[in-house]
């Protein structure tokens, strides 16, 4: 009945049969109790259930659940773009759905900005191995090819960052530090701070994807603070409610007084739910508990012992990581479609643990209310499952 994302339904197990969830844990129809070691596809950052977060929904709910935000406006929209302007020294925020949508939101916003100048800059630069969406748009941009050949007749054209920024580029887009579902690839604070200078020398767009890499998962609360790097257009989703579809799109000044104007230089996107209050709400208590509690300090800290509990496996397999976010490579043919990924999770589910490998790539990313116990407990899962699936690919 159901058809699930990223599933193939004729060889995968079924779906656990989740029916609640309590911190860093997952609740299953039987009772066992399964430690969520991926915060939930990387959205949950302060945990499951956390009462703050719940009671911000209730309340929120008892006062406006939906408007249109077309021509209305309400309390918590207003307050979350201030809060966020704050955050990121950016000036205008375009509120969407998801992490796919809120880059959707930056290429149409990259693209009119110029037209609106009169300026031809009609062409996007994106990474190696980057991953930035499932929408058409968003799958356009990204570099890895089993996502996206499929759809290849639908794209339009990018070009793979390569140094050189030519004059007809609207926009280069990058995650900062740290690209996910392209295999967990760190990136220096070099690399990151020379890119940007050489958008700033060719005029062009800086587009920061911060879906994933945003509120603290690479240890500062956006990863462009590693590099000191501030971006013309910045993308948050995931992290920013954690626990509702939301996402925003946030932009320069400048870049919005480009569309002031004659009718015709309107920013013609807009979803029914675009800035619905309940995820404006949730978001806000979200950034609040960021302000009042070390949170960044515990996911440095998680961090910290993932990369010591993983430390065996040097010399084995890559080890790499940043902030709360660490991974294992293991030297096996077949990329994301490697069948030591299905292994690796099946092993990590039999140990009550849920990963979800990226092919021949486990990685952890939990949500930052892990004891210290839970996250070695974490990290000495995910030794055990790449020993065990190392042994088994040798003796077979």
């Amino acid at each position: 009945m159901l058809w699930h994302p990223y599933t193939q339904a004729a060889r995968s197990p079924k779906p656990l049969p989740i029916v609640g969830a309590e911190g860093a844990y997952l609740i299953t129809e039987d009772g066992r109790r399964i430690l969520d070691g991926i915060s939930s596809w990387w959205v949950s950052v302060h945990g499951h259930g956390h009462p703050r977060l719940a009671a911000a929904l209730a309340r929120q709910a008892r006062v406006l659940d939906h408007v249109l935000f077309a021509g209305a406006t309400h309390p918590p929209a207003v307050e979350l773009a201030e809060r966020l302007t704050a955050l990121t020294g950016l000036d205008r925020v375009f509120y969407s759905d998801n992490g796919s949508t809120a880059v959707e939101v930056a290429l149409k916003m990259a693209f009119q900005y110029w037209r609106n100048r009169g300026e031809r800059r009609t062409r996007f630069l994106a990474l190696d191995h980057a991953y930035h969406g499932d929408t058409v748009g968003a799958m356009s941009v990204s570099g890895i090819p089993l996502f996206r050949d499929t759809f290849r007749d639908l794209l339009f054209g990018v070009d793979r960052y390569r140094g050189e920024i030519g004059d007809d580029v609207a926009g280069v887009l990058v995650e900062p530090m740290l690209q996910g579902a392209g295999g967990m690839r760190v990136h220096t604070t070099a690399f990151l701070a020379d890119l940007a200078a050489r958008c700033r020398a060719a005029g062009t767009l800086l587009i920061a994807d911060e879906v994933l890499t945003g509120f603290g998962r690479t240890g500062r609360m956006f990863s462009c603070e590693h590099a000191g790097v501030s971006p013309d257009i910045l993308c948050l989703a995931k992290g920013l409610s954690g626990v509702l579809p939301f996402a925003a799109t946030l932009a320069t000044e400048e870049i919005h007084a480009a569309f002031l104007g004659d009718r015709a230089r309107t920013f013609f996107h807009g979803h029914s739910f675009t800035g619905n209050p309940l995820g404006c709400a949730v978001a806000i208590e979200s950034l609040r508990i960021f302000e009042e509690e070390p949170v960044l300090d515990r996911a440095r800290a998680i961090g910290a012992r993932l990369e010591a509990g993983l430390a065996p496996l040097r010399g084995t397999a890559e080890v790499r990581g940043i902030g709360a976010v660490w991974a294992v490579e293991l030297p096996a043919d077949g990329g994301y479609l490697a069948d030591v990924g299905p292994r690796m999770a099946e092993a990590a589910l039999e140990r009550a643990v849920l990963l979800r490998p990226l092919g021949n790539v486990l990685y952890a990313m939990p949500p930052y209310c892990l004891t210290d116990a839970e996250a070695d407990r974490l990290a000495r899962v995910m030794v055990e499952v790449v020993r065990e699936v190392s042994d088994r690919h040798v003796a077979g």
